[in-house]
């Protein structure tokens, strides 16, 4: 009876209480699923006991080893081994640091920033960042591969989750630099799914590079002719053959830095007769007079004669790519001729600010003839601008080597190196006013940007420099237009 009524047990005859299915296994199903259970465990347990030594090797192994130790000989040969381990550290230190530094120091440091900073702010942060996605139940995190510490910066490799783009990375850097204590985060991608976050602590390019000594060789290398240093360590080398360099940066940025130490690296080609430098300076020979031998021909305004100049470079450029029509592609040296440099400072003062329309216009057009149909015959053109707006360099793509050194407004970095690279951590608007000469360089066909700094030229360095060149200037080279060669001669 239900409520009063009558229920009908009919439907209900024969029904079975529901059971879990592997309740209806047999006994020794049962127990050897169980066996299996726990060898599983065992087995997981293993495993993760095994990558947390891998992770971290220092961290695990030597408390373990010296508590072996102590229980096994006692607690003095313990600390007598000790000393002796940090005698020949401090040894190892004093007669090779870079070698400390790399095999000893950053593998410790790297423990210790992995264990301390990022595995235990690892889940948090992601999440705050909104960098994981919750999927029927389950929380896909990305995944933190790996970190090496090489003192002024930290590489964190992370393993992205599905559906998921470098770019989401990228709007949140300031955000991950602020968590993980950094004072930037770079994002560069490695491969699919891959990206490396570069937390910065500080800048190794804080100090001026003095230049090396020039040398007697001729043989320069034209595809990297080596301007300074990278932040890595590395040489910052520039490609002259088959490029074109745009160097961009705001007065007192270090532009200057850049193109003596470019024309430092190819003295001894230019005294051998293999490079020519041609050079105009608008400003009246405030830069490049200060080292006049250096140059074949040079112009000290954006006159008539500096328009001339230019058209005449470019003829040269097609009468030359004329004679090698069918011949060769690209200018090599067993041409017998020499590789032309044009030096342009402060480019805006030929193309943009010139007040007589038709100078303007055949300066950019003679500009525009080099940059693009240069490159095969031998010519290449280093132009300086302080301005980088369309307005002012509306050729802008024709370079294929930019650099930017320190600029006034953010979206003047996406205007000089590419829409982009500025949410990729290359903050030229934030370089130092102390650091001039540091740059972010961006070459076509490559994503991520360097940054560096060029060689930290002096007068006395020019004046050497001068010293240098003379005696070829003198012998080898035609008089310049401005009567200073017949002056030395």
């Amino acid at each position: 009876m239900n409520g009063g009524k009558w229920v009908d047990p009919a439907p209900f005859e024969g029904a079975r209480p529901r059971v879990p299915w592997w309740m209806l296994l047999p006994g020794r199903v049962k127990w050897l699923a169980g066996v299996l259970a726990l060898v599983w465990l065992a087995v997981a347990l293993v495993v993760r006991l095994v990558l947390v030594v891998v992770r971290y090797p220092v961290a695990t192994l030597v408390p373990g080893l010296a508590a072996w130790c102590w229980l096994r000989f006692g607690l003095s040969p313990l600390v007598l081994a000790l000393l002796s381990l940090v005698c020949a550290l401090t040894v190892w230190y004093g007669l090779a640091r870079e070698s400390f530094l790399r095999h000893c120091w950053y593998r410790l440091l790297t423990e210790w920033r992995r264990a301390t900073v990022y595995v235990p702010r690892w889940r948090t942060v992601v999440r705050l960042a909104e960098l994981s996605k919750d999927a029927r139940g389950r929380e896909h995190r990305p995944a933190l591969r790996r970190v090496r510490s090489e003192g002024w910066r930290d590489r964190v490799r992370v393993r992205m989750i599905p559906a998921q783009s470098p770019e989401a990375w990228e709007l949140r850097r300031d955000g991950l630099a602020h968590s993980f204590g950094a004072r930037s985060c770079r994002v560069r991608v490695l491969r699919p799914r891959v990206v490396e976050l570069d937390f910065v602590h500080r800048d190794p390019l804080l100090r001026p590079l003095p230049v090396p000594a020039l040398a007697d060789s001729a043989d320069v290398d034209l595809r990297r002719v080596t301007v300074g240093r990278t932040e890595n360590g590395k040489p910052w080398r520039l490609r002259l053959l088959g490029s074109q360099v745009l160097v961009v940066g705001v007065p007192g940025a270090g532009k200057g830095s850049v193109l003596w130490s470019l024309v430092w690296q190819l003295a001894p080609a230019v005294r051998a007769g293999l490079v020519r430098l041609v050079g105009i300076d608008p400003k009246g020979g405030m830069e490049l007079g200060q080292c006049p031998d250096a140059f074949d021909r040079v112009v000290y305004d954006n006159g008539p004669d500096a328009v001339a100049l230019l058209e005449e470079i470019a003829a040269e450029v097609k009468e030359r790519a004329t004679r090698y029509r069918g011949i060769r592609r690209l200018w090599a040296r067993s041409t017998g001729e020499p590789f032309t440099v044009l030096v342009v400072d402060e480019l805006a003062d030929l193309i943009a600010y010139q007040p007589d329309k038709q100078l303007r216009e055949r300066a950019a057009r003679a500009i525009q003839t080099i940059t693009s149909q240069g490159r095969a015959p031998g010519y290449a053109v280093v132009g300086l601008v302080q301005d980088p707006r369309k307005e002012v360099v509306s050729f802008r793509h024709l370079f294929t080597t930019r650099v930017a050194l320190r600029l006034d407004e953010p979206q003047q970095v996406d205007m000089v190196l590419g829409d982009g690279v500025r949410q990729r951590g290359a903050a030229a608007h934030e370089i130092s006013e102390n650091t001039p000469g540091v740059a972010w360089v961006k070459v076509d066909g490559q994503r991520e940007p360097d940054r560096a700094r060029a060689f930290h030229v002096t007068d006395a360095d020019l004046v050497e420099l001068g010293l240098f060149l003379a005696p070829a200037t003198v012998h080898d080279f035609p008089t310049r237009p401005d009567g200073a060669g017949e002056a030395a001669a």
